[in-house]
């Protein structure tokens, strides 16, 4: 089932109506739909690091009933050049990454309508992510979300998770987390622009668990145009300390990145 183009975007994985989300009627697919895309993306200056690479992204998201979801799964190294960043005789062995976000929402899970003010539904939401590196990178997040009408911006998600490594069997910080999606310049034929992005911030990391950081962030800023079939965006991402890792002059994981991005949508 198609939607309107903001449930197809890339950063609104949630669904559009402003209202709030009364399930008091039992109804709880009334707001259904789902979408999928595939993306090609060239990258400048990558964090952590300072990796320069193209990759091909499969992109997905939806809800049914009182599940949303949005999800990725991305394939490194296209070319499998030697020379790339991403390339396994730099170190790097992992050719995949995928991010799983789930959320169940608690006024569709008892039938009801728990909106207060701005805040107009409650979920139960988790963000996994699992890295293709040989020793098995995977990690998971647990908490609770909400969609919030924002002055401007419409519609936005925040999650705030707390944090677990499997691999270090850690609890490990917490994660706050905002995605939204703003069209700004319609034209006649349909097609728009919108200012689409997210944030996640990590903070009260220990270095028991392995953090040299408190804190990470990655904030990413894209200017994108959309059409029902594609869309053509430029995104300027900010990390400090990302994932938890010292900034130093050796291996950078603060600064900016650039994304250039093609999309098909199906």
């Amino acid at each position: 089932m198609r939607k309107s183009l903001l449930a197809l975007s890339l950063a609104a994985a949630v669904s559009t109506p402003a209202l709030a989300a009364d399930y008091t009627d039992g109804n709880t697919h009334k707001n259904d739909y789902k979408w999928m895309q595939f993306n090609l993306m060239h990258v400048l200056n990558e964090k952590p690091g300072n990796n320069n690479h193209t990759y091909f992204e499969m992109e997905f998201g939806g809800r049914s009933g009182i599940f949303d979801l949005y999800g990725y799964l991305d394939v490194f190294n296209l070319t499998d050049d030697d020379d790339s960043d991403k390339s396994a005789n730099k170190g790097n062995n992992a050719k995949t990454f995928a991010k799983f976000a789930p959320r169940m929402s608690i006024d569709g899970l008892f039938n009801t309508d728990l909106s207060v003010g701005p805040i107009k539904e409650w979920y139960v939401a988790n963000y996994t992510t699992i890295d293709g590196n040989n020793d098995g990178g995977y990690a998971t997040k647990n908490g609770i979300g909400a969609d919030v009408m924002v002055p401007w911006f419409g519609k936005v998600q925040f999650n705030l998770y707390k944090s677990y490594n499997i691999k270090n069997n850690e609890w490990n910080g917490y994660q706050f987390s905002t995605v939204w999606f703003k069209p700004f310049v319609n034209f006649d034929n349909g097609s728009f622009i919108a200012y689409q992005g997210y944030l996640d911030y990590e903070f009260d990391l220990q270095e028991k668990a392995g953090a040299t950081s408190d804190h990470g962030l990655a904030w990413f800023n894209g200017i994108y145009w959309h059409s029902n079939r594609y869309a053509v965006g430029y995104g300027l991402k900010v990390f400090d300390d990302v994932y938890g890792i010292k900034d130093s002059s050796g291996f950078r994981s603060s600064g900016v990145s650039h994304y250039f991005d093609v999309t098909y949508k199906f």
